[in-house]
């Protein structure tokens, strides 16, 4: 793409990244970006990918069992139940952009509300109104997918406003793992496994390690947002231990879930063929690395090690999955 190229396609986008500044384009306004921006696209790549990839993981390893037959259809039910997990979480981010404004005018003044594009209240009500199609949404599918979603409804919503869990040191960090790690698997996986959720430890033992990582690499998020959490009441490692001590401390919490992963294959909790899953660890030493140097990204919102953080969640559901769907052709030597 040449210059002139370039030069057209941001005068029909008007803005390329959330830290663009706003300005009139031929194909958006200032306001339809800001709607955009609301839900933070790039955040909803994690939830999206990793729970399709989770359900046709379970459906393939429940249909390899004869438990289950795939559904003429299964492509259509993994669009609509990946959809409904990423419209919650474009609700939770809303909400939180919302529930965030004073803290949002100091560390991220070029998001919409503090621009004042979107108000306060609208933001509010857009969320609202994606957890209540989700829900809707969710209920249809099965009871236990409805049931996990107003989990994570309960968790996201409790995150930001009363009584606001983000204000609480390591409770924070916690609250906001469960239902992006254990609630969000378990909910994939209920999609095609809700009649056998209790017969294997398989998603529960991937959704822990994933919520361990998560416990520890969320705390990359609060960085750039370390005085305008604490000008505002809230609590977090960074702000309180200093981004040192924090990645020091996030490190075991990242490396070892991966790490176990070899320990329970040796006790038959896990399929030998899922031992690959431990090189996810090494990621984690990047991770603390890049936390230690704290380079903020110049086009997302936050650190890389933010980014890479999210970018390590994504490949280790990708990873499981593929190792699942095709255990029964993989080489000798991935076995245990």
């Amino acid at each position: 793409m040449n210059k002139k190229n370039l030069e057209d396609f941001g005068l029909n986008i008007g803005k390329w990244t959330m830290k663009t500044p706003y300005k009139k384009a031929r194909l958006f306004s200032p306001q339809t970006r800001a709607a955009i921006d609301l839900i933070r696209p790039f955040t909803l790549a994690a939830p999206l990918i990793v729970s399709m990839s989770i359900m046709v993981a379970s459906l393939v390893f429940y249909a390899e069992q004869g438990k289950i037959q795939i559904p003429p259809n299964w492509y259509f039910i993994v669009a609509q139940a990946g959809l409904t997990i990423a419209i919650v979480n474009a609700a939770s981010n809303s909400l939180n952009q919302a529930a965030d404004v004073e803290s949002d005018k100091i560390s991220k003044p070029y998001r919409p509300i503090p621009q004042r594009l979107i108000s306060r209240d609208s933001a509010q009500s857009i969320a609202y109104i994606f957890y209540l199609f989700a829900l809707l949404r969710a209920v249809t599918i099965n009871f236990w997918f409805g049931l996990f979603i107003f989990l994570i409804m309960v968790f996201t919503v409790t995150y930001s406003l009363p009584p606001r869990m983000k204000k609480y040191l390591f409770i924070n960090q916690i609250w906001i793992a469960i239902p992006r790690g254990m609630l969000g698997i378990l909910a994939s996986w209920s999609v095609f496994g809700h009649e056998h959720l209790f017969e294997t430890p398989t998603p529960w033992i991937i959704g822990g390690v994933a919520t361990a990582f998560l416990i520890g690499g969320m705390a990359t998020k609060d960085i750039t947002d370390a005085k305008a959490d604490k000008a505002t009441g809230v609590r977090t490692m960074i702000n309180t231990f200093g981004t040192k001590i924090t990645a020091y401390v996030s490190l075991p919490l990242m490396i070892f879930p991966f790490i176990f992963i070899i320990i329970l294959i040796n006790l038959d909790l896990l399929a030998g063929y899922l031992w690959p899953l431990s090189f996810f660890s090494v990621l984690s030493f990047l991770i603390f690395y890049l936390m230690v140097k704290e380079k903020e990204s110049k086009t997302l919102e936050n650190v890389h090690a933010w980014s890479i953080m999210y970018v390590t969640y994504i490949f280790f559901a990708l990873v499981f999955s593929v190792l699942t769907i095709f255990n029964d052709i993989l080489p000798g030597f991935l076995y245990l």
